[in-house]
């Protein structure tokens, strides 16, 4: 089968160059794993981390997004059946999405909502589940509730951050406050619901002032933490939470005590990684997520389609994301030739 992979470390710089069309064999279904035919993937800020940081003997395919058909199941799948279209993220330790035919755990796929096409949904997976994950289950904020809380997502115009305005907007009763630093990007997060929308290349607490906001009672940091973390803590109010997904060098948290903050980590492979007892979480909310798009309650964050699924359009991809001037999700789609 066609894949690409990331097949050398970088010498002086980067490795971007060292993403290259190869064959492989086909792999088998065994267990809880489906066999899918993938149609379209996306790229996310895991897959340019892990590229950048390869140093082994063996290529290594990359992609945690994808959107593809069953071909075969497992003797111990209950959940799909062959020609079944899903969904999913993966696992960060097992071979990735940009191939041709990838195994997948049951627990952690869906049926891709119905609504969509492949491209449209294949940009969805990973940021869903990281948004969900940690807007419910590490910000613990209610469906349906949190009418008097603020919540500011810092990066709101990125992958995570576009799914993650709409849910807080749709699905509770948060104030929502967006940051972004180009016209462009903050035209965006408006059009998904949010009810303001601050400059983070700004100071974070005069920005609030503008808008008429004293404080904040949660944060979603999903990038650059460690520049904007001091105004997280004068932003925030007495025993606030903050959540972020990024990798700042260090984290002191001791300044969090005097009001009482609490700090929560989100990072969306933990369940597949260590195989917890509640993994089939991400399939239920998966699921979730798919019958709140068919019901127009959600909308897709693609942002730019990139052609076929192969090693230049993929390069193409990556140093988008790496600029760090992406709006929305990048997708992939088919396999040419």
């Amino acid at each position: 089968m066609k894949a690409i992979a990331i097949t050398r470390a970088a010498q002086n710089g980067s490795n971007l160059d060292f993403l290259t069309d190869i064959e492989l064999p086909q792999p088998t279904a065994s267990g809880h794993d489906l066999l899918v035919e993938v149609k379209a993937v996306s790229v996310n800020p895991v897959d340019t981390k892990v590229r950048a940081g390869f140093n082994a003997d063996a290529p290594r395919v990359l992609g945690w997004d994808a959107v593809g058909v069953v071909t075969a199941v497992g003797e111990a799948v209950t959940l799909f059946q062959p020609g079944d279209e899903v969904w999913y993220a993966g696992a960060l330790t097992r071979p990735g999405s940009n191939s041709e035919f990838q195994l997948v755990d049951e627990r952690i796929a869906a049926r891709k909502p119905k609504t969509l096409d492949n491209a449209a949904a294949a940009a969805l997976p990973l940021t869903a589940i990281t948004a969900w994950e940690l807007l419910f289950d590490r910000l613990g904020i209610k469906e349906g509730g949190n009418e008097n809380d603020v919540l500011l997502i810092v990066g709101a115009a990125g992958g995570v951050g576009s799914i993650m305005t709409q849910l807080a907007r749709k699905l509770t009763r948060l104030t929502v406050i967006g940051t972004a630093s180009r016209p462009t990007s903050q035209q965006w997060i408006k059009e998904l619901g949010a009810h303001y929308v601050i400059d983070h290349s700004k100071p974070l607490t005069e920005e609030l002032a503008r808008i008429g906001i004293k404080q904040v009672s949660h944060v979603a940091s999903l990038n650059n933490t460690e520049e904007h973390y001091q105004q997280l803590i004068n932003a925030l109010k007495p025993q606030g939470k903050l959540a972020l997904i990024d990798d700042p060098h260090s984290l002191d948290a001791l300044p969090l005590k005097v009001k009482s903050i609490s700090l929560h980590w989100e990072f969306m492979f933990t369940r597949s990684m260590f195989t917890t007892e509640d993994m089939i979480a991400q399939h239920q909310l998966l699921s979730r997520v798919a019958q709140l798009i068919d019901e127009g309650v959600l909308r897709t964050t693609l942002g730019e389609h990139f052609g076929a699924i192969n090693a230049a359009n993929l390069r193409k991809a990556h140093a988008l994301l790496e600029s760090q001037r992406a709006v929305g999700k990048i997708v992939l789609e088919g396999f040419a030739g």
